[in-house]
């Protein structure tokens, strides 16, 4: 009888391939490693940038409170007097050798005319202003005024605290700072935001702030919800507060010129005769003859030249007079209307024939210039009122409490309730694990930030090269904890 054998059973041969490799993941770590590090440390300027921004969008009602004797006539129903009449009352109140340098004259019932003068004890861009009753010539009182906004000293104090801490030029480092940081962090966060709501179920939770079941989840949850929803505010201010920077809106403006995108500005130069458009005007008014080295204009130039633009182009009540800055040049009648519809027409005219030499409209500005000249008036809360001033206000807060959300939660990832220390950081050496060809592009678009916006590309290169050091560190620590580790069992 014969046996039965089992069946045999050969092994399968083993496999020579290994099991792919999972890919690596590494934009989203770089991005919130950044995202980490600008958070921290350029928090602190964002958060000043935000608060002293959000306070002078609303001095413009603050002002007309604070400077209210000065800003209102005291005979508000009164005929308004010839600006000669204004001028003189507003020089004998200066003396005559102060320098008259701007004339505004009263855009409305009830409010003052500005008679602007020079002073060697100013600063730049600023100019001290006697305000005049038009209906009377009484001189209401003297402040010193800055920039074309015509700022009192309330407004410029709080714009000076936002542009420079009151620092001069090396504090504008700091507003440059926050700008250009505030738009990296708010598009890096965006885009975290993106890949974490395709992949979240509950995309509503991303919308909303304050869900989560614990102090940290609702913390994140009110930094993402507040974060999208002042996204593209946030973005905006990044991108026109850059315009005013020191260094990267020196590269702005250069960029600007050689692309032909440069505002029209009036030219001042007399070549001895107007264009057609003044030579329609010669004659309907008596000529003037000003002392331009001593600064002193005969009071009947400033009614006789704002006549002449009324009659060009100048249409609002917002008028800025400016007499010639220097032999042979013109004067100048200028719109400062800066909300919508903007209003910012020019004239140049020669005070000796009263011809009209040059001339700028703004419906005649380029795409660029109009936008560059919308969005500075929107950055500065000037376009729409005090429903503008509000968003602005608002955008500000939501600012403010991302950052200190964003605080909150590095505090609220320490290890233990028990250890009074910072929380954990994301995971650092993100840039060890980025591809050759992706080290390739963010070495090339950090290099084309740092020509462009010099203070951001230094200080995004200090964090890269911050977050290859921890790496190393943490490696040399790593390794000698392993070696301390391995001469423990061996003994």
């Amino acid at each position: 009888m014969t046996t039965p054998t089992a069946p045999s059973h050969t092994p399968p041969a083993a496999t020579t391939t290994s099991p792919p490799r999972a890919r690596r993941r590494w934009l989203g770590p770089l991005l919130l490693r950044l995202h980490f590090y600008a958070g921290v440390f350029v928090g602190p300027f964002i958060v000043v940038a935000a608060i002293s921004g959000g306070l002078y969008a609303l001095t413009p009602q603050i002002e007309r409170v604070v400077y209210a004797h000065e800003l209102t006539a005291a005979s508000p129903d009164a005929a308004a007097l010839p600006l000669a009449d204004q001028v003189v009352a507003a020089r004998e109140h200066v003396g005559q050798d102060e320098t008259l340098v701007a004339v505004r004259p009263a855009p409305g019932p009830g409010a003052t005319t500005r008679v602007m003068f020079a002073g060697t004890d100013l600063g730049p861009s600023e100019t001290r202003a006697v305000f005049v009753d038009p209906g009377t010539a009484e001189v209401r009182g003297e402040l010193t005024t800055y920039g074309t906004s015509g700022a009192l000293p309330l407004r410029t104090w709080i714009d000076q605290l936002h542009r420079s801490l009151h620092l001069g030029d090396p504090g504008r480092l700091y507003s440059e700072l926050a700008a250009s940081w505030l738009g990296i962090i708010a598009l890096s966060g965006l885009a975290m935001w993106v890949v974490q709501f395709r992949r979240t179920r509950r995309r509503r939770d991303m919308l909303r702030p304050g869900t989560g079941r614990t102090p940290y989840a609702r913390s994140r949850s009110r930094h993402l919800a507040v974060g999208i929803w002042v996204m593209a505010g946030a973005l905006f201010l990044s991108a026109t507060g850059i315009t005013w920077s020191q260094h990267g809106g020196a590269n702005v403006t250069d960029l600007r010129g050689a692309l032909g995108w440069s505002t029209p500005a009036v030219s001042t130069a007399l070549d001895g005769g107007g264009d057609g458009a003044g030579d329609e005007h010669a004659g309907h008014t008596a000529a003037v003859t000003p002392s331009v080295s001593s600064g002193t204009y005969a009071p009947g130039a400033f009614d006789s030249v704002l006549s002449v633009a009324q009659e060009v182009n100048v249409n609002t009540g917002l008028v800025e007079i400016r007499p010639p800055a220097e032999p042979g040049t013109a004067w100048v009648v200028q719109e400062i209307q800066r909300s919508y519809p903007t209003e910012v027409d020019a004239v140049a005219i020669d005070g000796t024939t009263m011809q009209v030499t040059d001339r700028v409209d703004f419906a005649e500005f380029g795409l660029i210039a109009k936008l560059a000249r919308w969005g500075i008036d929107l950055h500065m809360g000037s376009m729409f009122g005090l429903p503008h001033q509000i968003v602005l206000l608002l955008l500000a807060v939501g600012i403010v409490a991302m950052v200190v959300w964003g605080y909150t939660m590095w505090w609220q990832r320490r290890p233990t309730r028990t250890q009074h220390r910072p929380g954990a950081p994301p995971a650092r050496g993100v840039l060890r694990q980025v591809p050759w060809w992706g080290t390739v592009a963010v070495l090339a678009v950090a290099a084309a930030v740092g020509l462009f916006l010099p203070l951001l590309g230094v200080t995004l290169a200090a964090f890269l090269l911050v977050d290859l050091l921890l790496a190393w560190v943490g490696r040399r620590r790593d390794a000698s904890r392993r070696r301390a580790a391995g001469l423990e069992v061996g003994a």
